[in-house]
């Protein structure tokens, strides 16, 4: 039997391969056919990969077994310790946060460098688009990059 290993122990092992190998998080999304935010999240434990998606990964950055199994399993997106508000909408922005702010810092750090995006020189926006399944909450957070300097 294989040796088990968890997500969060596949997404550190991503994270080293995919440096080690030089590739981008969008170098890997287009070898998958989907976008990076995507399968970022995925790489780093927030989504499950189907069996050829991690395969493809697995080959690209010379992966185990063990770690394509994780890739494939259904992930737990929040900790189930932690006080949440239980307001329902911004509930649902914790829980955002929580399943792709791996992969928003990732992409920061791959565009940008070493830093953070400002919630002090900060814009946000609100909208409506339509969509024939129903119509979509458009959220843009818009925050200028600030690079650590040591």
């Amino acid at each position: 039997m294989k040796p088990f290993v968890s997500k969060q122990e596949a997404a550190q092992q991503v994270r080293v391969a995919r440096h080690r190998a030089g590739m981008s998080w969008a170098q890997i999304a287009e070898q998958l056919g989907v976008d990076k935010e995507w399968s970022t999240a995925a790489l780093l434990g927030s989504h499950p990969m189907t069996a050829e998606q991690s395969h493809v990964v697995q080959e690209l950055l010379d992966l185990d077994d063990s770690t394509a199994e994780a890739l494939q399993m259904q992930p737990y997106r929040a900790a189930l310790t932690e006080d949440v508000v239980s307001d329902p909408t911004v509930y649902r922005f914790h829980e955002a946060l929580m399943v792709y702010g791996p992969a928003i810092k990732e992409l920061i750090h791959e565009e940008f460098g070493d830093g953070i995006m400002s919630a002090i020189n900060f814009q946000m926006s609100v909208r409506r688009r339509e969509h024939p399944g129903g119509d979509r909450v458009v959220v843009t957070f818009d925050g200028k990059f600030l690079d650590y300097q040591w």
